[in-house]
């Protein structure tokens, strides 16, 4: 035990020397053994390694190790933990790329050895700007995922709009879930997701994760870094919804670096969110995905069929027939089926497509939202709610 405590001290002290360039770490482990070994060699032996005029000359030090101590103890005081790269628990798929961290640090309810679990893990991300077509979708892909033979882990970055319904789904669903965080493991961010995060390190196998130091603030470097992580832990990428530029095309070509699978959501030509995604398709780096009938098989998590859920109509049935009479059904069912169809469709449009009259319409949106069948935003689109089941 005290060997694995000094190793996770020294390799604390080397992601605080060489966090920002850690091919640095994985050079010097991989030459050394481990990141304990560094710490054996004299001023000089380190300073021949890194070669002469090296900035990093003379920071390998004495007082970087007090440093690192002092961490990790605050961390145990915390409840909070650290994982070195070179320990048995640390997660496989992120070890074998080439700027994999001197390690981890973590907040959760379970071990290392539960949430860095040898299986498939999936990385769902995309943009903040979600719509409902990719909600809807993260929610599916998620769900079918859940049903297969080998069900993965889900990683994700905790932001809004694709990250956190990715999160939420895949704890809905009773699968394991990771959020690398682009700040020190002691800050939560964005902090509006606080209760959410607190799900995660509740939830058995689920953890918090992030190779950032205590007290590292997000800022616009550190989100592009912390991508690396979300793709190195996952052996496929999905991207949801991204526009030309994002985060989330940083880690699906990341994740193409590391010779991982690559999927993309398509989208229409002429909406924005799903640029990104059709141009990874176009460029032959991400495949496409066209459905959910195969999503598992594509995914590397074995071949099963999906379970088949209650029609709509069918659940509308049973739960509005002892409610309403023949007409006012038939009339929330012609609502429903119109929703169905269009995805986002407004309430001045249900008017004009079922031909009835605007309070009628906005009743039934109301009751069908309230007995959780649909969404309705504050501009009164309507979408229908995958997790109504």
């Amino acid at each position: 035990m005290e060997d694995i405590r000094i190793e996770r001290i020294c390799a604390i002290a080397l992601g605080k020397v060489f966090g920002y360039e850690p091919l640095y770490v994985t050079g010097l482990i991989s030459r050394l053994g481990s990141a304990a070994a560094i710490f054996d060699l004299s001023t000089e032996e380190i300073d021949g390694l890194l070669g002469p005029g090296s900035k990093y000359r003379g920071m390998v030090s004495a007082q970087v190790l007090r440093e690192a101590e002092a961490e990790l103890e605050e961390l145990e005081r915390r409840g909070w933990g650290y994982v070195a790269s070179t320990e048995a628990a640390f997660p496989a798929a992120l070890k074998e790329c080439q700027d994999c961290p001197a390690g981890l640090y973590y907040r959760a309810s379970s071990p290392p050895e539960e949430f860095f679990a040898d299986g498939p893990a999936i990385a769902v991300v995309g943009t903040r700007d979600i719509s409902p077509y990719g909600r809807e979708w993260t929610r599916k892909i998620v769900d079918a995922c859940s049903q297969a033979p080998a069900r993965p882990a889900i990683i994700s970055g905790l932001a809004f709009g694709v990250d956190i319904n990715a999160h939420l789904s895949a704890l809905e669903k009773g699968l394991r879930t990771i959020a690398v965080l682009p700040c020190g493991i002691d800050g939560i961010y964005p902090a509006a997701h606080r209760q959410i995060a607190e799900r995660i390190i509740g939830s058995k196998g689920s953890a918090l994760v992030t190779d950032y130091p205590l007290r590292t603030s997000p800022v616009a470097f550190t989100f592009i870094r912390r991508n690396r992580i979300i793709a190195g832990l996952a052996q496929s990428t999905l991207l949801i919804e991204s526009k030309a530029k994002g985060g989330g095309l940083i880690t699906c070509r990341l994740a193409d670096g590391y010779g991982r699978q690559v999927f993309a959501l398509p989208g229409r030509v002429d909406d924005i969110r799903s640029a990104g995604c059709n141009s990874l398709i176009r460029e032959g780096v991400a495949e496409a995905v066209t459905g959910l009938s195969g999503i598992g098989e594509q995914l590397g998590l074995g071949r099963y069929r999906l379970r088949k859920k209650e029609d709509l109509i069918s659940r509308l049935n049973t739960c509005y027939s002892g409610r309403l009479d023949t007409i006012g059904l038939n009339q929330m069912l012609r609502i429903a089926e119109l929703i169905r169809e269009e995805r986002g469709i407004d309430l001045e449009e249900l008017c004009i497509r079922s031909g009835q009259p605007y309070n009628e319409v906005a009743r039934t949106a109301t009751m069908l939202e309230s007995d959780g069948f649909i969404c309705l935003d504050l501009m009164g689109r309507c979408t229908i709610n995958e997790r109504k089941s």
